[in-house]
């Protein structure tokens, strides 16, 4: 286990230096739009402040680059966390420097900055072994706090190489959580396990699907991944998506799953369609008897059932991609009944983790995130710890 901040000794008057995740969605007139992972680190933030630390937050707006793009400012987002903290958060235009060290010389115990967007120094996603950028951010701090897991999987120098640098190194309270979660479920679950694996293409789940072989009683495979399986197995698809070059690789997990003695539960019936903006001809038909010009966006009423069946049975539950189109309320109902079915789990008692940017959406498109025990923060970060690599940004951190 990593040290937290719960880990800490006093720390009144200390700077604490914290990586957060606060890329958050902006419109054209630069108000954020969903305020989802500032919230997150909300919490981290205050139990810091209380205690009389002076809290220096560093943090990414998008893709820069390296570059200095104003539109990619997150001085917009400090204003919406002095709303959201109660408190004027001072936004720090050049976070490393003479700049930096004069704007934030005043700072006082309790308070709160934001450096501008670490990313518009090439420095912060150098793949080199120097360290030079990484002792100048160190001079901002007394200590070191990672809670940005969103960005866990990021070998950088604000995620990873500082806390090399800048002693004690500890993980905030949401990564802390999104750590302890995703362990437990990955490496100490109550049975039976399921995993629902879905999203478009076996290709980006394989490493998710043989890490989770070993570890799981029951794997549903959904969404288009499904189809490279049927078709390897002979089936008629019609235009659904699929992946030839993945035949051997849907065989392999088939086999791996029988010497494992796990049930591999796969849709029988989908929904399909001849247009994919949903205005066409619609209808359930067998998933290996697609008709020509027609492709599968959901699952099926009886894979439905037997998605939920093999849910409400579970103790613990991950999700990593959805069963089909979600993003057309036309093609929403099966992700909605697996959702619905994890929820009532809950409410029973069982374990229930949302992990990757697709599931979350969804997640929180139809229900609200306490109907889950925990919907992660992490896109990138969640898939690859499912996959069981090692995330440079917690591998970095102290050790308890």
């Amino acid at each position: 286990m990593k040290k937290s901040i719960k880990d800490l000794g006093d720390i009144k008057g200390k700077r604490a230096l914290v990586r957060v995740d606060v890329n958050v969605p902006l419109d054209e007139n630069k108000n954020v739009t969903d305020d989802t992972r500032i919230q997150a680190c909300v919490p981290t933030i205050k139990y810091l402040t209380e205690r009389g630390a002076k809290v220096i937050l560093m943090a990414h707006l998008g893709r820069p680059k390296g570059e200095w793009k104003p539109e990619l400012s997150l001085e917009p987002v400090a204003k919406y966390m002095s709303k959201v903290l109660g408190q004027d958060v001072l936004f720090v235009k050049t976070p490393v420097g003479e700049g930096a060290d004069k704007e934030l010389a005043n700072l006082k115990d309790g308070q709160v900055a934001l450096l501008e967007n670490i990313r518009f120094y090439k420095a912060e996603e150098a793949k080199d072994d120097d360290m030079t950028f990484a002792n100048e951010l160190a001079k901002l701090g007394d200590f070191y706090v990672n809670d940005a897991f969103g960005a866990a999987h990021r070998n950088h120098t604000s995620t990873a190489k500082l806390a090399k640098v800048l002693k004690p190194a500890v993980s905030g309270l949401l990564m802390e959580k999104e750590i302890r979660c995703l362990s437990q479920a990955l490496d100490n679950p109550t049975r039976p396990f399921t995993a629902i694996v879905g999203g478009a293409k076996v290709s980006s789940k394989i490493g998710v699907l043989e890490n989770l072989l070993d570890k799981v009683d029951n794997m549903i495979i959904g969404g288009g991944m499904a189809y490279t399986f049927v078709k390897a197995n002979g089936g008629k698809i019609g235009n659904s998506i699929c992946e030839d070059d993945q035949f051997d690789t849907a065989k392999a997990i088939e086999k791996k799953a029988k010497d494992k003695g796990v049930n591999l539960v796969m849709a029988t019936d989908v929904l399909v369609t001849d247009d994919f903006s949903g205005n066409g001809t619609n209808k359930f038909v067998k998933i290996n008897e697609i008709p020509d010009g027609f492709e599968g966006v959901d699952a099926g009423l009886e894979s439905r059932k037997a998605f939920a069946d093999v849910i409400k049975s579970s103790k613990t539950i991950l999700m990593n991609g959805p069963v089909g189109a979600f993003e057309n309320p036309k093609f929403a109902e099966g992700t909605k009944a697996v959702l619905a079915a994890i929820v009532e789990a809950t409410k029973n008692g069982a374990t229930s983790v949302i992990g990757g940017g697709d599931s979350v959406s969804a997640a929180k498109k139809f229900f609200k995130a306490e109907d889950f025990t925990h919907v992660s923060t992490g896109g990138g970060a969640s898939l690859e710890f499912i996959e069981g690599k090692v995330l440079p940004g917690v591998a970095a951190l102290d050790d308890k």
